[in-house]
């Protein structure tokens, strides 16, 4: 594995065993609970039926969603909903629907992927940065697979929505280029672009903060919440937040690893604070289409190490809990290891897909103070330990990283 796995996106999946083994609690009435039955229209209109779900070898499950009007709502008591998506007991994701303006902005921006990964490889070249690790600009062929050959399968665009310079000063830019470098916008190329991205990348950033809010009524429950220590007001003050526009190229005979589960995306965990993620868009041929495999899409190994299907409405924003929030939190908020599964099949070929995320993430000089009991990557942080989150991210990058390349 390389340097360039974008740390802000996940740890190894070496960590999946030393990370989960705190927690055994059992998941079989929740799991197949009429709350999580799968309803019939769902991410990327794949219809999904109790047959398909009993050919499948993996339960399908519909994530926890909270609607927008409640969740903007500061009086609301959101607790049960926290604790059943993000607490211990739960996948570690959630939706949020009727996101007003939502739809639209999602269309804009998954629309221009294809035209971004086709243009001319020169202008292209002009986006790419490898002194951030590829981690602004534009990004095809330089992470690696599981199985240790390039990753040609998607390209990626990367940039910070709510900051195109996060700081001007140049040892910050050198220690943290990932976090703070500055966009590069195809400004001639492709306009639109920065719009789009911008648009929906700040969007999805304010409703995770209204999420962050009641994250934190939940976990003050349970645990003295310093009024600054926050995951809301760690993640409002933070500058390098980082938006993702993921682009798979069609396939000409369906995926070749189309047998693996993890075959789009590798097993992972979120190494930041709160991931947005847009329902993924299939198109063939310049139109958009349902998903031709029900089997396709997001998969979560829970805390019970049982893997479940997870789906989501199209027009919802999913938010996924990060490792860092799991540690800060004292495991109130948990996260969890997934991967994407391609679609696969005769009707495949030809398909392409297009999604974002949006990490967000402290900032490089946010000072975290870690609990007394540190469950996920302990051997690596002190008992109430005060580091940066650059610093922390250094030290991971350093350990599971480097040595790797």
């Amino acid at each position: 594995m390389s340097s360039h796995s974008h740390l802000m996106t996940s740890s190894t999946s070496l960590l999946l065993s030393k990370t989960r083994s705190h927690h055994h609690h059992s998941l079989s009435t929740y799991h197949f609970s009429k709350r999580y039955r799968s309803r019939q229209i769902l991410c990327a209109k794949t219809t999904v039926s109790s047959e398909s779900e009993s050919q499948s070898s993996f339960p399908i499950l519909t994530t926890v969603s909270i609607p927008f009007s409640q969740l903007k709502d500061k009086n609301s008591d959101l607790s049960l909903k926290i604790d059943e998506g993000f607490g211990r007991n739960g996948l570690g994701i959630l939706s949020v629907t009727d996101v007003p303006g939502y739809p639209s902005l999602r269309a804009n921006l998954l629309r221009l992927a294809p035209r971004l990964a086709n243009l001319p490889k020169e202008v292209k070249e002009d986006l790419e940065d490898p002194h951030s690790r590829y981690n602004f600009g534009w990004s095809h062929g330089k992470e690696k697979l599981e199985t240790g050959k390039p990753d040609l399968l998607k390209g990626s665009f990367y940039a910070n929505p709510i900051h195109d310079t996060p700081t001007s000063e140049p040892s910050l830019i050198q220690r943290y280029p990932s976090y703070c470098g500055s966009n590069i916008w195809p400004s001639s190329a492709l306009p639109e672009l920065e719009v789009a991205f911008k648009a929906l990348g700040k969007l999805m950033f304010d409703v995770g903060l209204m999420l962050a809010y009641h994250c934190d009524q939940y976990v003050s429950k349970g645990k003295k919440i310093n009024k600054d220590e926050g995951l809301k007001p760690i993640l409002h003050r933070s500058r390098c937040h980082k938006g993702r526009l993921l682009y798979y190229f069609p396939s000409q005979q369906g995926i070749q690893d189309g047998n693996s589960i993890s075959s789009w995306c590798g097993w992972h965990t979120d190494h930041g604070s709160l991931t947005g993620l847009t329902c993924g868009m299939f198109m063939r041929d310049g139109i958009e289409i349902p998903c031709p495999d029900s089997a396709a899409g997001l998969y979560i190994r829970t805390r019970s190490d049982q893997i479940v299907k997870v789906v989501y409405g199209k027009d919802d924003i999913a938010y996924q809990i990060g490792e860092t929030t799991e540690i800060l939190s004292g495991g109130y908020l948990c996260a969890t290891p997934h991967c994407v599964q391609a679609p696969k099949g005769k009707d495949t070929s030809g398909i392409e897909r297009s999604t974002f995320a949006l990490f967000m993430q402290p900032d490089w000089d946010e000072r975290l103070s870690f609990p007394e009991e540190v469950h996920i990557h302990k051997e690596l942080i002190a008992s109430n330990a005060a580091l940066t989150f650059g610093e922390y991210s250094e030290i991971l990058l350093d350990k599971y990283y480097h040595r790797k390349k």
